[in-house]
């Protein structure tokens, strides 16, 4: 006889864990905009020292971290998906172009929305600012 309250377990190669444990696992905001922002630095610096592949490739990876977050935590859904069709598209857009100067003005303008966005959302003392240094562990030009 089955017991339709017991867990469902799933099996790994070092034992069982529960879907319960695994929910808990998953990430919270504060840990996938650490990646988000690693990722829209080094955006920023590969198209600026013209890699435009990096950069290409940056965008999709921040997109996806995006829009798995809005997964992982349903209450930022919206305005995730909002910032992305609206404030991402144009800095997407830059990059297919290897447009420099189209680049930097929608970065500039998602990065105002961004930080616009932690304080509607609570969380005004959270300001992302370009550093002003490019990243030392990839190679940001072609």
């Amino acid at each position: 006889m089955s017991d339709d309250n017991a867990p469902i377990m799933a099996r790994t190669k070092a034992g069982e864990i529960s879907l319960d444990q695994m929910a808990e696992m998953l990430p919270g905001m504060a840990r996938l905009m650490v990646e988000v922002s690693e990722r829209w630095w080094i955006l920023y610096y590969a198209a600026k020292g013209g890699n435009w592949i990096l950069a290409r490739h940056e965008f999709g990876e921040l997109r996806k971290t995006m829009q798995m977050a809005g997964v992982i935590r349903p209450k930022y859904a919206e305005p995730l998906a909002g910032f992305i069709a609206e404030k991402l598209k144009p800095v997407e857009d830059a990059i297919r172009k290897n447009d420099l100067s189209a680049l930097e003005r929608a970065y500039r303008e998602a990065t105002d929305a961004a930080n616009e966005m932690h304080g509607e959302l609570g969380y005004s003392y959270i300001e992302w600012r370009l550093p002003e240094t490019p990243p030392q562990h990839l190679r940001l030009t072609e």
